[in-house]
């Protein structure tokens, strides 16, 4: 399977740079994954789209502003890193610019309270550091570092909740996952007037997301794990919607992958925890969901191939042109699509 098969063009007037004001006034497409038949809605109105009985997952993680930005000590030199993952006793994984300016030993002040030692340097840009500080480690964060906004996206965050989804609890991710961004606490609240169920997981979303494939034969791509965690609660919901056949819809290509991920493991929902690296691209065959709230994303990309694995290459990029032709906005604060 070749990467080039999951190219569009795309005018650059249609990355969304900025958040809406209103999170629910997106615009949202439609796409019936059986006929190819596509609707063109506002976002808000997905509630029509929804049935009694479904069930809604949501991925509660939330960001950490972990764009960080110092000078190393010994030449003054000024680094960025942007922390992607805890790997215990104040250890992290980091993509560090610029990269070839590190070593071993290197040592990275922030401010009075951090500073980072270079511990271990990988490849591709990856270094594991030991972060020094004095007081509480988020709320540093929370003061000194910036949301870790895609390269595509050039305007200054205003606000940074608008980088979190309203429902965010579990901190632990290097990108939203931003799906979610277009819903608002009223919407989830009439929706679950409605009687559709939501219940919540976590996927902290990590370096998978800044990597770009880079293999001609998507089949030699190797994604990079994540960690997930599904409790009790959101098992059994998920397993008795399961038994009387009623549909499973995940917000986000990150709850998809965790859902999935639990199917293949256990055959059924199960609470559990883990590192997931699934890599989701047409020919997989859907275990856990039904129906799949999603943006519309980049060309070639890995989450570009599990939307096609769900709803056939053809009927996604025809989807893609339809969405071009109406200038949805595309990305991460960009416009919203139903696959069901």
């Amino acid at each position: 399977m070749n990467i080039n098969d999951f190219d569009y063009n795309l005018p650059e007037n249609l990355i969304a740079q900025t958040p809406l004001k209103k999170r629910d006034n997106s615009k949202l497409l439609i796409l019936d994954k059986k006929t190819g038949n596509i609707k063109h809605e506002v976002f808000h109105n997905i509630i029509n789209e929804l049935e009694k009985g479904d069930v809604l997952v949501l991925n509660e993680t939330k960001v950490i502003p972990a764009r960080i930005i110092g000078t190393k000590k010994d030449t003054g030199a000024i680094i960025e890193l942007l922390l992607l993952k805890e790997l215990g006793n104040d250890t992290w994984e980091c993509l560090s610019k610029p990269f070839k300016r590190l070593k071993v030993g290197s040592v990275i002040t922030f401010n009075e309270n951090l500073q980072a030692l270079v511990i271990e340097k990988l490849n591709e840009g990856i270094v594991h550091v030991k972060l020094e500080y004095q007081g509480i480690l988020m709320e540093i964060l929370d003061k000194l570092g910036q949301m870790p906004l895609p390269p595509y996206i050039h305007e200054k965050l205003k606000d940074k909740d608008r980088y979190q989804t309203v429902y965010a609890k579990n901190i632990g991710s290097a990108a939203a996952p931003t799906a979610g961004l277009h819903f608002t606490e009223d919407l989830l609240q009439k929706i679950e007037e409605k009687g559709i169920i939501i219940t919540k997981i976590t996927l902290h979303v990590g370096l998978g997301t800044f990597r770009p494939v880079e293999v001609t034969n998507i089949k030699e791509h190797h994604m990079h794990s994540e960690y997930y965690e599904m409790n009790e609660e959101a098992a059994n919901i998920l397993n008795k919607a399961k038994q009387e056949k009623r549909r499973i819809i995940a917000v986000g290509t990150t709850s998809t992958r965790v859902l999935e991920t639990v199917m293949n493991k256990y055959h059924k929902f199960t609470p559990c925890s883990g590192n997931t690296d699934i890599f989701i691209y047409p020919g997989y065959e859907f275990k856990a969901i039904d129906g799949l709230i999603t943006n519309f994303h980049l060309p070639k990309s890995t989450l570009l191939m599990l939307v096609s694995a769900l709803a056939s290459k053809e009927y996604i990029l025809k989807a893609y042109e339809e969405a071009i032709k109406n200038n949805y906005r595309f990305f991460s604060f960009g416009d919203a699509m139903f696959i069901k």
